[in-house]
């Protein structure tokens, strides 16, 4: 595995070889994780997905080693984290967890400064960081940093969450369950936002959810876990939707996995001849997904829809059809008609 360069610092390598995690002695010994085997590139999501108890966020705790492994080795950036520091080790990780976890007596802004300040940063230093990363998740620093987090909402607690997590820039990030405390509308907003943090940082990140859509919009890549805490599937998201490794997988994912794969490809991935504009008919950006467009298209009770490009000019055309044949092909060519 290689470190890939960032325009902060470097994004580590992470592996897992034959990790297991038992519990108990002897013929009472149970394994939450079993021979848990898989590798995720520098600067790639990989999302630990499965149902309730089946290890995800065991493996996950593994790694900074809030919990320890029985069997097996961790390597972050090809260095076996059994044999690092706990304390330096946790503070090169990145850590953000479903209630968030801020300190309820510190303000926003000396929670996102907890980790620089254990490290010995001016408070100079620190506190341009702070500013920097509430600037980066959303936040105005001037409005935020002094304020408590009883004065937040789940939103802004989850942004400041994840900004505390980036604060002393770590080659790897830990997410358990981010965004499933808030509600649906709020989820969305923030799944955006991390996407369009991590499309300028490119950290490595572990991402636990129970969620497969969740699974499929943050992934680059997915492990499927099934109960045992065994690793059921392991690929991208496309690989996972479109040949399950085993009926368990299929079930998990749904019979609607067709259909999620859809939302893995926007319009802008189709090859379009050009089109005029068509009044009256429905209009899609560049970066729709196809998945939303066929259903714009099924509710308009119409064949078809016009693209447009980054200027909002008139790309080409787009029909049900076509949008069938693209799923087909993993990305089809759309024909002007």
């Amino acid at each position: 595995m290689t470190v890939r360069e960032t325009g902060h610092a470097r994004a580590a390598s992470l592996e897992f070889h034959g990790v297991t995690k038992r519990y108990g002695r002897g013929e009472s010994a149970h394994g939450a994780v079993n021979d848990l085997s898989f590798a995720v590139p520098a600067g790639a999501i990989c999302v630990l997905v499965g149902p309730s108890g089946c290890g995800k966020t065991t493996s996950l705790k593994m790694v900074n080693r809030l919990i320890e492994p029985t069997e097996g080795q961790i390597l972050l950036d090809g260095v076996n984290v059994m044999t690092e520091n706990v304390t330096a080790l946790r503070r090169r990780i990145g850590y953000v967890i479903q209630q968030v976890g801020l300190l309820p007596h510190l303000t926003v802004g000396r929670n996102v400064a907890i980790v620089p300040s254990l490290m010995g940063w001016s408070k100079q230093r620190q506190s341009a960081r702070t500013d920097e990363l509430l600037s980066l998740v959303g936040l105005d620093p001037e409005r935020y940093r002094g304020r408590y987090p009883v004065q937040l909402s789940g939103g802004e607690r989850q942004r400041v969450g994840v900004a505390r997590a980036l604060a002393a820039d770590p080659p790897l990030m830990l997410m358990d369950e981010p965004f499933a405390a808030v509600d649906p509308i709020v989820r969305e907003r923030l799944q955006d936002e991390f996407l369009r943090l991590q499309h300028e940082l490119a950290k490595t990140i572990l991402f636990v959810t129970h969620d497969i859509d969740e699974a499929i919009k943050m992934g680059d890549l997915i492990a499927v876990m099934e109960a045992g805490g065994r690793l059921a599937q392991f690929g991208s998201p496309d690989s996972v939707l479109a040949h399950p490794a085993s009926d368990f997988v299929a079930q998990f994912v749904g019979e609607d996995r067709g259909l999620k794969r859809l939302s893995l490809v926007t319009i802008a991935d189709l090859s379009l001849e050009p089109s005029a504009a068509r009044p009256g008919l429905p209009t899609f950006g560049p970066g729709t997904k196809l998945r939303d467009a066929l259903s714009v298209l099924l509710a308009a009770d119409t064949s078809g829809g016009v693209a447009l490009d980054d200027a909002g000019k008139p790309r080409g055309f787009v029909t049900v059809d076509a949008i069938a044949s693209a799923l087909a092909e993993g990305r089809g060519t759309v024909a002007n008609p």
